[in-house]
């Protein structure tokens, strides 16, 4: 598991049915390339989030697969339209095989 991993998530907690929201997530994460070397002159490991997944009530919202050339701390803001009250889940895919898992409640009135 990479160090100082940290995902954050901002969403509303209330919204009308049928209204668009904003919703906006960063992770901490330093995203080595692979291709630099450390004070030793020894290859620094890649380890990079190659996928981002949003999920709504179980349905997919957003999928992105992220290439080495992403930059470090990577942020996503994207619109959802929300019909009912449900669930969020937010998911990062690590190269080591880790997995970040977040999520938000939303409230429809």
């Amino acid at each position: 598991m990479a160090d100082g991993v940290t995902a954050r998530v901002r969403a509303p907690r209330e919204a009308s049915a049928g209204e668009v929201v904003s919703v906006r997530c960063l992770i901490n994460h330093t995203m080595e390339s692979g291709q630099r070397r450390d004070d030793d002159g020894n290859v620094i490991p890649r380890s990079i989030i190659n996928r981002f997944t949003c999920d709504f009530n179980g349905q997919n919202v957003i999928d992105v697969a992220l290439e080495p050339a992403i930059s470090t701390n990577p942020y996503f803001q994207f619109d959802a339209l929300v019909n009912e009250s449900g669930t969020f889940n937010f998911t990062w895919y690590d190269d080591d095989g880790d997995v970040y898992e977040e999520a938000s409640e939303i409230t429809v009135s």
